[in-house]
């Protein structure tokens, strides 16, 4: 893959205000963010992001899900873009950082290569994708995995959050007017840069992660189902306690994750007591599973040694056990020669790096399986993230921001080939 690198870096300070300054839409009392997708407060970071890319010169196009595309020219028109980004809307106590950084990144990209004057071959595109985190509408990173056909615009625009709007009711609330189709805007490669969201880079004192896949995922929605009845007449020894038998289950699922260690991950980040009460032994209780590793054979091991634990819970306790597996992303491997030009990057930046896995999952996995796809990470501090004391440095944003622009750079600079 060819390609100019220049000397050309981007403008870290000006990349950090747009950070404090997106940062007012949704601000929180403890300094995060509350942006959730679609909500006024997203509308209002879009129509900043509209406006800031207008003035960098770029053009904006929306699709039918709100995606946002913003395009800069190059000299070659006919050829696909190279595309960069990530999303703008937050967790209900998001960080600063989360997503952010990828979108406005790509922002500062396009303002840095207008101050040297620079011209590509292939255009570059930024863009910001609607509902990457999956708080208000399931699923996570729909607009992307709708990009790629894993869904219809029907389906999504279809979905409704907690309070029943759907979300083209949400979309229209925002203002949103789709100019494009879905999908009708060509890709020709996706670099997204994003905080680590662990803490594996602060650990080892890197600053930039070279990634290169993403782990799969599986998704599970469960329910315990055992008797209600009186606390207080009920002897131990003929309860039929869902709760009780929660516990258990929670305790397998780390168990077996830990058997499959250190790679693999296992969440219940949800339970809930049907009709709960003081003085009545619970009777059902429903939970989720989130299930993770790199390896596609250990997310099966996992889930097959995690159903015969259950089954062996609910025989002993006297209950019933069910676990329905509701989505499962397999692991991503991204592009070799794309994941090359980023540890380049870094080293001729003289930034130190290591490659890594994403234990988290992005839009930049779900586009890896149709489009060239590649990520930077970056430290954050502690490892937290999906937090209001998610938190990075001006460095360490601008380092990954540089090698962003040189990724760019040199993509959006190959010569063309012929078949």
């Amino acid at each position: 893959m060819g390609g100019t690198r220049h000397n050309l870096r981007v403008d870290g300070a000006r990349l950090w205000s747009t950070i404090v300054e997106t940062a007012a839409f949704g601000a929180t009392p403890a300094g995060g963010v509350n942006r959730l997708t679609l909500s006024p407060e997203d509308g209002q970071v879009r129509d900043w992001f509209r406006a800031a890319c207008e003035a960098a010169g770029l053009e904006v196009g929306v699709d039918e899900l709100g995606t946002q595309f913003a395009l800069r020219p190059g000299r070659d028109m006919t050829r696909a873009p190279i595309a960069c980004g990530s999303h703008l809307d937050t967790q209900p106590t998001g960080g600063r950082f989360d997503g952010i950084l990828g979108t406005l990144a790509g922002l500062e990209v396009m303002r840095s290569l207008n101050d040297a004057g620079i011209e590509t071959e292939i255009p570059l595109l930024v863009v910001n994708w609607t509902n990457e985190e999956g708080s208000r509408y399931a699923p996570a990173m729909m607009a992307s995995a709708a990009y790629v056909g894993e869904f219809t615009v029907e389906d999504i625009l279809s979905r409704q959050d907690a309070a029943g709007i759907s979300v083209a009711q949400a979309l229209e609330s925002i203002g949103n007017v789709a100019t494009e189709p879905l999908g009708a805007r060509t890709i020709g490669a996706f670099v997204e840069l994003h905080i680590e969201q662990g803490p594996i880079l602060e650990a080892e004192g890197k600053t930039i992660g070279v990634v290169a896949g993403g782990q799969g995922i599986a998704w599970f929605d469960g329910a315990v189902t055992g008797f209600e009845s009186h606390a207080g007449t009920t002897p131990m020894t003929r309860r039929r306690d869902a709760f009780n038998g929660l516990a258990e289950v929670a305790l397998a699922v780390e168990r077996i994750a830990l058997a499959h260690g250190p790679s693999a991950v296992a969440t219940m980040g949800e339970a809930v007591i049907a009709a709960p009460s003081r003085n009545v032994i619970p009777g059902r209780v429903q939970f989720t599973l989130d299930v993770r590793d790199p390896e596609s054979a250990t997310l099966d091991a996992v889930e097959t040694e995690l159903r015969a634990a259950l089954a062996e819970i609910a025989g002993r306790r006297r209950l019933t056990i069910d676990l329905d597996r509701i989505w499962r992303k397999e692991p991503v491997p991204f592009d070799a020669a794309i994941v090359g030009l980023v540890e380049s990057g870094a080293e001729a930046l003289g930034l130190s790096h290591r490659r890594m896995v994403s234990g988290a999952g992005h839009d930049a996995c779900n586009l890896a399986g149709k489009v060239p796809t590649a990520m930077i990470f970056v430290p954050c501090r502690d490892g937290i993230s999906h937090n209001e004391a998610e938190s990075a440095t001006q460095a360490d944003c601008t380092a990954g921001a540089d090698v962003l622009l040189q990724t760019l750079l040199t993509l959006a600079n190959a010569p063309a080939t012929t078949a």
